[in-house]
């Protein structure tokens, strides 16, 4: 696909999704739910990209939905056109693509994420925030109610009473409170974002490829399976690693006091 909202560039098993409408503060279209899913469905079978980043040009990560649209259907409706405003299909397919990825998804949240732009990032597996970014469910504030799995995600990061009032009041809120709530994993300054999330994704492709994906299926699976369940899970994953090329990579680098080399075998 060619993408004309995104940009997507790959290097060193680091695959970056950038939302490429700046001039609007990137907000999202039915085109740009299309290419991110086109990218997450083509990542996902990249045997090259270890990690996936997602973040925003310019100064937002992503404020939320093009109202102009949600404008335009108002209108439409009145004359009998009942053409939703946005494209359904991307928005249950997506996070259910993320988290079936068998790669960890970060957010690098540059600037305000509201509306799907908050729920993209809730979707992601680590959310790092620059000190600078906002935070909001602000769909009761345009009379909507959240999408994008975010009423999965939510009460499952900051509980059921933090996850009700954030999305009733449609409070907007710091990077700094959302990492006291437990919505973000960490703040860093603006100019340090960038480096940081490349940190981050780095320390993330140098390990065990196959351990990841196996570690990234059971931490979800966890939260809803019970523990006599999840035990023959965890057993099941760890004879498997144990039986690949990169386990045996991984002990002999361990004992050759040197970084390991995984081949995703």
């Amino acid at each position: 696909m060619d993408y004309k909202e995104i940009v997507l560039d790959k290097a060193d098993g680091i695959a970056t999704i950038t939302l490429n409408r700046p001039d609007r503060l990137n907000v999202y279209t039915s085109q740009m739910g299309t290419e991110l899913l086109d990218a997450f469905k083509t990542l996902d079978v990249d045997d090259g990209v270890r990690v996936v980043v997602i973040t925003g040009a310019g100064r937002a990560f992503c404020a939320g939905a093009d109202v102009n649209v949600f404008a335009r259907a108002a209108e439409a409706r009145k004359k009998g056109d009942a053409h939703p405003p946005v494209n359904f299909r991307t928005m249950e397919e997506g996070p259910v693509l993320m988290r079936s990825m068998g790669k960890p998804i970060i957010a690098s949240i540059n600037g305000p994420a509201v509306g799907i732009g908050f729920t993209l990032a809730l979707a992601c597996d680590i959310r790092l925030a620059a000190d600078v970014a906002s935070l909001g469910a602000v769909f009761t504030r345009i009379g909507v109610s959240p999408e994008f799995g975010s009423t999965y995600f939510l009460p499952r990061l900051v509980g059921i009473a933090r996850a009700c009032e954030l999305v009733f009041t449609a409070r907007v809120i710091s990077a700094a409170e959302a990492k006291e709530m437990g919505l973000v994993n960490r703040v860093v300054p603006a100019a340090e974002l960038k480096a940081a999330t490349m940190d981050m994704a780095r320390s993330i492709a140098h390990n065990a490829p196959i351990a990841i994906r196996l570690s990234k299926k059971g931490l979800y699976q966890g939260l809803d399976a019970d523990l006599a369940t999840q035990v023959k899970t965890e057993t099941s994953a760890l004879s498997y690693c144990f039986g690949t090329e990169d386990h045996a990579e991984g002990i002999r680098a361990f004992l050759e006091k040197r970084p390991p080399r995984f081949l995703d075998k």
